[in-house]
């Protein structure tokens, strides 16, 4: 029998998998319960299941994706994880506490392939697609670092790579996460961050009730093609029609990321041509000044400037909020993440 993750699977998956192998159905909602519910962290633990059983799964599944090998806590309190995967490639996460809440940012690829010019995991090209188990494990190994100082209460996936490029393990992770039998969250707790890969946003919205962020940066084509190549494939014309219909619950609205870069797309002219471009769209803008890194050439607006920008947008009854930042002596900020390995 070929070794398999576990956390891989949602519950139908999981349920069709425990048959191929002589066993009943509800043996995976017993898995679940044990590996979502009360995050084991071996088999023996779960003294309800048959011994035979036991052995069985420990010789024939992965209980985890990942291991854990560095934790980083930032002046602010967040807190950036490197994680090794079963290949020996690293990723990142990052926890970002805000009492009542603590958000986890988690990664869907090892490296980008998009090459957003501000972002640091876009220098880093695609290694490959995470794995469901590699994307959940994410969620249960922080939640367990955390233990009794709280509970995850938001997840973004907002971490290293493009998560509509890794569209099937991400829905599959999704499931997972949205599944009262497994991590139950509600889907007002989750957002999904993409850069614009139009033909599977609308996919998104019909398979997933969970929220939609754009990194939009742009409110022009020559600037956006300039900052996101993926917008020669799929220009501002094109990401605006999916997003006017993008299938959602008329309470919801989509989040437009900008991060606002010095001489770039932070003038006066530019708030006013984002504000004809979100013309027709249920939209609120996350404004976020360019976190400086040294492989990165741009620098973050002056705070009058960053205040102007915001300004117009409210005056024109926009939801326009300024993201703190946060986690940057760490390189934890947005934009940051590139998965060094440092040796001690």
């Amino acid at each position: 029998m070929e070794r398999i993750f576990i956390k891989d699977y949602p519950i139908d998956e999981l349920e069709a998998w425990v048959e191929s192998i002589g066993e009943r159905r509800f043996r995976a909602r017993q898995i679940f319960r044990h590996v979502y519910g009360r995050s084991v962290r071996s088999w023996d633990e779960c003294t309800d299941l048959a011994k035979t059983f036991r052995t069985q799964l420990e010789f024939g599944t992965y209980l985890d994706a990942l291991s854990l090998v560095k934790t980083q806590e930032a002046e602010d309190g967040t807190r950036k994880f490197l994680f090794r995967l079963h290949d020996g490639h690293h990723i990142e996460s990052v926890l970002i506490p805000d009492p009542p809440r603590n958000t986890l940012c988690v990664s869907s690829q090892v490296g980008c392939a998009l090459g957003c010019r501000f972002c640091l995991t876009g220098t880093l090209g695609l290694t490959r697609n995470l794995m469901t188990a590699e994307i959940v494990d994410q969620v249960i190994q922080v939640q367990h670092h955390l233990g009794k100082e709280g509970r995850l209460t938001n997840i973004v996936f907002m971490g290293m790579g493009e998560p509509l490029a890794n569209y099937r393990q991400v829905i599959r992770a999704l499931k997972i996460l949205l599944d009262p039998k497994g991590l139950g969250f509600s889907h007002r707790r989750i957002t999904l961050s993409t850069a614009g890969l139009v033909p599977k946003m609308r996919q998104l919205g019909e398979e997933s009730p969970v929220n939609l962020a754009v990194s939009l940066h742009a409110a022009d084509n020559e600037t956006r093609d300039r900052l996101m190549p993926i917008n020669r494939t799929y220009p501002l014309e094109e990401l605006m029609q999916a997003c006017r219909h993008y299938p959602m619950p008329s309470r919801k609205r989509i989040t437009f990321e900008y991060i606002l870069i010095r001489d770039v797309n932070d003038r006066a002219e530019d708030a006013r041509r984002l504000l004809k471009l979100l013309s027709g769209v249920r939209a609120k803008v996350n404004l976020i000044p360019f976190n400086p890194h040294p492989a990165l050439a741009f620098q973050t607006p002056p705070e009058e400037r960053i205040l102007a920008f915001q300004e117009i947008l409210k005056n024109a009854h926009v939801t326009a909020t300024i993201r703190q930042s946060r986690g940057a002596d760490i390189r934890a900020a947005c934009g940051q993440l590139a998965a060094q390995v440092v040796s001690s």
